[in-house]
């Protein structure tokens, strides 16, 4: 029961941010969606060294100072994978106008969404492993722990669902429909996590590098994706502020937790 409700945590997240779209009559603020911006990107980070990064060394700390290998490799292959993901898939950052990715025939509304189901496979990742560490009992991984990383993960998706759903609305879609659009971007998180807690089930010696291939999957988008388009224009110092704020939330959450 508690593997089911923290695989669906984060989809509830985004599904009330998506919501947004029904009690908001204007296009988000650029204030509030910098400040959201670096939110998330410190949950992100937060989550990545604490429940990821951490846990990925201390599996191996008996085998001394290579404790840190699983962790150096596993995390750049995380880097790698999305990086590769991102070059192979046609798709389009909400409030951009050139799409990336090869050159093919697709709707705006289907690139938007190719765009956040890239952004959010590394958080179903992230939930799926800690899930898998605390049930083949990882140091410093329990029940507790991965359910903080899921919350940790929900709490950062109300903005982003928010921040999915509100541009639609603004470029000409109905509310239901960019509710809908807004919602279904986080469908690929549970499943992301259940095939993760499968792979992980049958390749345990594996799991620390699991561990920081998801880290190395969420640096990924915040270094490509969340800290420039948080950074560029006016009000980036609200977004530190959101960083901040996010970081410190998820890492007492992790702690309180554990």
């Amino acid at each position: 029961m508690a593997l089911i409700l923290g695989l669906l945590i984060p989809l509830l997240g985004t599904m009330l941010g998506a919501s947004f779209v029904f009690f908001m009559k204007d296009a988000m603020s650029p204030r509030i969606q910098k400040s959201l911006l670096g939110f998330a990107s410190g949950v992100m980070v937060a989550a990545s060294v604490w429940s990821l990064l951490i846990p990925a060394m201390e599996m191996e700390e008996a085998t001394g100072a290579w404790s840190v290998l699983p962790a150096a490799v596993g995390f750049l292959l995380g880097i790698a994978f999305l990086l590769l993901l991102d070059e192979v898939t046609p798709h389009l950052h909400i409030g951009t106008e050139t799409p990336e990715g090869p050159q093919v025939h697709l709707s705006r509304t289907a690139m938007l969404a190719l765009a956040v189901t890239i952004h959010n496979l590394p958080e179903g990742m992230a939930v799926g492993v800690v899930f898998a560490g605390a049930e083949n009992g990882v140091a410093n991984l329990t029940l507790a722990s991965a359910l903080a990383v899921s919350i940790g993960i929900a709490i950062q998706n109300i903005p982003e669902g928010a921040i999915i759903s509100m541009p639609m609305r603004a470029a000409g879609n109905s509310k239901c429909r960019s509710f809908l659009i807004g919602s279904l971007s986080g469908a690929v998180e549970p499943l992301g996590g259940l095939i993760v807690i499968l792979l992980a089930s049958l390749m345990t010696p594996v799991l620390p590098y699991m561990l920081a291939f998801a880290a190395g999957a969420m640096f990924y988008v915040v270094i490509e994706e969340l800290i420039p388009e948080a950074s560029e224009g006016d009000h980036s110092n609200l977004s530190t502020i959101g960083f901040a704020i996010g970081f410190v939330l998820m890492m007492v959450l992790d702690v309180v937790m554990a």
